[in-house]
């Protein structure tokens, strides 16, 4: 029970990391999963993502503390758990992130992570169905679709964003994210098409891969300061314990990687030591700066019978999941999110920090499930939030799940952007494209105004986009918060490195999807000794007035 490497979460980067890594006959790869294959139908209809959260087969769906400025209510962080992890469950969405945003990993002392030095690898991950050029891929293994929307709801976002004086961008991860466009999702051939199906289904009968599932992680192994295993518990509850030659690699996830790192010793000592947990390694950033996009929710009635609505009613729903049994089309083939802005608050803003996106049918914000009404939806994603959480532990108790507290809205800069965004999104449905489409404002509603109102509403109902990251973050050995070097390798120890979302220095200004798949990517170049692919510079549009101009 002796590997090369030992990857514990597999993920959206873990997946990756099993597929690269096996290329090399020489390395012997054990990848080990807490949670079971990726058989179910479910996880292959994009349309089924609500199913999925709302059932906790494939999510671990975290509770998260109390939050002080959400009226102390708990927010739930799903996040998968299963052979494909958060990319087996997850919306589908598919954006790079803003150049800026690498950039600015570059100046936060990550050398080797500008933009240039990313976008290879974007590039070699994909095969993107608007063609490849000097943005986009066309070989990789992630089919990437780009939507071609054709329902009026959809049409008119796009086009009331023209009218609210926008650009219109021909690609969001492309030459330019600033706009409004059509968004793209992982899906092929009108299947959900995750890590687990486009990196590690090719790859599973190579015979230097060993895959393990409902395997739970209890705790690392060292000798001294280097990592040498893993110790778990299989699926029929018996501990077991596996050496590593090399490296062990945690892509557990934003959540996982911190926890695992906590039971084992190596976080902020105070802590560990509260928890009665021997210090290893005191390194005071493990759980801290804990990123996210806050999410909120306007709702319209639709003047038109045009929304999504009495397709979701039960003899609908029949035909369509027959239509896409049969031919992988129609209604259960998308994700039904087909047109996003990316928006500046305001003047002075470099680069978009608010997130729009439409959903041609209305739910309810407890139940998800759908009003009985025509209705759309927008949501206001926050894509640069100032306030930081942390992720501490519960117990000592590798079963228990960690706490979680985000701290949503708590930097009073923060509620400023998602008040900006509420009355953005009003101006916009306002346009001449939505006259003959937009019915009254179910929720806020039209008597909420005022910042008080705003700030009530937020309290209330602002939630999530389920894009934690950061927990572990890439940095210089000089920077007391920075968990891991620009390579992944934890500071202090040998043998050991974390490869997931947890390790962005801040979270990137969209989905978090497609970039932890990059960094999977890049740095398993890396982890095999391989030059990195040669840096692409290309031009990418940045408003030339935007210091003073908001659109």
């Amino acid at each position: 029970m002796e590997f090369d490497y030992i990857i514990v979460g597999a993920g959206s980067a873990g997946c990756v990391l099993a597929n690269r890594l096996t290329s090399d006959a020489s390395n012997r790869v054990l990848l080990l999963e807490a949670g079971p294959e990726n058989t179910a139908l479910s996880l292959k209809m994009p349309a089924a993502v609500l199913s999925n959260l709302t059932s906790t087969k494939h999510n671990w769906a975290f509770q998260g503390e109390p939050e002080p400025e959400l009226n102390g209510r708990r927010i739930q962080h799903d996040r998968g758990k299963v052979i494909g992890g958060s990319s087996s469950i997850n919306g589908m969405v598919f954006i790079r992130g803003h150049a800026l945003d690498y950039e600015g990993w570059r100046q936060a002392g990550c050398k080797g992570w500008g933009y240039a030095d990313v976008l290879p690898y974007f590039k070699r991950m994909e095969t993107y169905g608007g063609g490849a050029d000097a943005y986009r891929g066309g070989t990789g293994p992630l089919y990437v679709h780009r939507a071609d929307p054709k329902d009026p709801l959809t049409l008119a976002f796009l086009k009331a964003g023209e009218q609210a004086g926008y650009p219109a961008t021909d690609d969001i991860s492309g030459f330019g994210q600033e706009g409004f466009g059509v968004s793209d999702r992982t899906v092929f051939k009108g299947e959900r098409w995750s890590t687990a199906r486009a990196y590690l289904d090719p790859v599973r009968k190579r015979s230097n891969l060993t895959i393990k599932t409902q395997a739970h992680v209890q705790n690392l192994i060292f000798d001294g300061t280097k990592a040498v295993g893993v110790a778990y518990t299989d699926d029929t509850g018996i501990a077991q314990t596996v050496h590593v030659r090399k490296e062990i690699i945690l892509s557990a996830g934003a959540v996982g990687s911190p926890h695992i790192l906590m039971l084992s010793g190596i976080g902020p000592a105070n802590h560990l030591q509260e928890m009665g947990i021997d210090v290893l390694h005191d390194l005071p950033g493990v759980g801290q700066n804990l990123n996210d996009h806050p999410d909120f929710v306007l709702k319209y009635k639709c003047k038109q019978p045009v929304s999504f609505w009495p397709k979701t009613k039960p003899l609908a729903k029949l035909a369509a999941g027959v239509q896409w049994l049969t031919t992988r089309s129609g209604i259960v083939a998308s994700n039904l999110f087909e047109g996003l802005g990316c928006i500046r608050s305001g003047p002075g803003v470099e680069y978009p920090d608010l997130q729009l996106i439409i959903s041609p049918i209305a739910v309810d914000d407890a139940t998800w499930e759908p009003l009985q009404e025509h209705a759309f939806q927008i949501h206001v994603g926050l894509m640069r939030a100032h306030s930081r959480g942390k992720i501490e532990l519960r117990s000592n108790k590798p079963s228990d799940p960690p706490r979680i507290m985000v701290n949503y809205l708590q930097d009073d800069r923060d509620r400023d952007i998602m008040r900006k965004g509420i009355r953005l999104v009003r101006n916009i449905v306002d346009q001449p494209a939505f006259s003959d489409l937009k019915g009254d404002e179910i929720f806020p509603g039209y008597d909420a105004q005022s910042d008080e109102d705003l700030d009530q509403a937020l309290n209330a109902h602002a939630t999530t986009q389920w894009h934690l990251s950061c927990t572990a973050r890439m940095g210089a050995a000089t920077d007391t918060g920075a968990v891991v070097d620009p390579s992944g390798r934890v500071h202090g120890l040998s043998g050991l490195r974390v490869v997931d979302a947890s390790i962005m220095p801040f979270v990137t200004n969209g989905n978090t999807n497609a970039p932890t798949i990059m960094l999977a990517e890049k740095l398993s170049d890396d982890i095999l000794g391989r030059a990195s692919l040669p840096r692409l510079e290309v031009e990418v549009w940045r408003h030339p007035e935007y210091e003073t101009c908001r659109r």
